[in-house]
């Protein structure tokens, strides 16, 4: 429920007959009550069922699909995989994940744009972790 959704429910619960209404909508509970004892003044009591949904960013995630060191590139000071913005082919190499020295290198499970990088090189990821935000082509 919108602001201004709000402000108009509010009109009209002042100039109605009505001294009590209960509304539970998108997670939000609003309790209107009006009289004597409130001297025809609407009182307003707002609280959150359910924590706000977070925004939404576009594309898909390509998560870890093991617990690892993450390396954007074959060896330090080497041009990284791929960059944010690089188009990359299903199967080309996204990063490589070292495991009890063993390394594994990640390939793209689509073609797609590079959207987000979110590991940073050298970090300990975990299992489902996501790695990069891409936009399926």
């Amino acid at each position: 429920m919108e602001f201004q959704d709000i402000l108009s429910l509010l009109d009209q619960f002042d100039s109605s007959n009505m001294t009590k209404l209960e509304l539970e909508s998108d997670g939000m509970k609003l309790k209107l009550e009006k009289g004597a004892a409130a001297q025809a003044a609407p009182s307003i009591s707002v609280a959150a069922v359910q924590p706000p949904v977070p925004f939404l960013e576009e594309g898909e995630l390509i998560k870890a699909p093991l617990v690892g060191t993450f390396y954007a590139a074959s060896e330090t000071g080497a041009t990284p995989f791929c960059a944010v913005g690089n188009t990359v082919k299903k199967g080309q190499t996204l990063c490589i994940l070292e495991a009890m020295k063993m390394m594994s290198e990640i390939p793209a499970p689509m073609d797609c744009v590079i959207l987000e990088v979110l590991a940073g090189n050298g970090s300990l990821v975990e299992y489902d972790q996501p790695l990069f935000r891409v936009k399926t082509i």
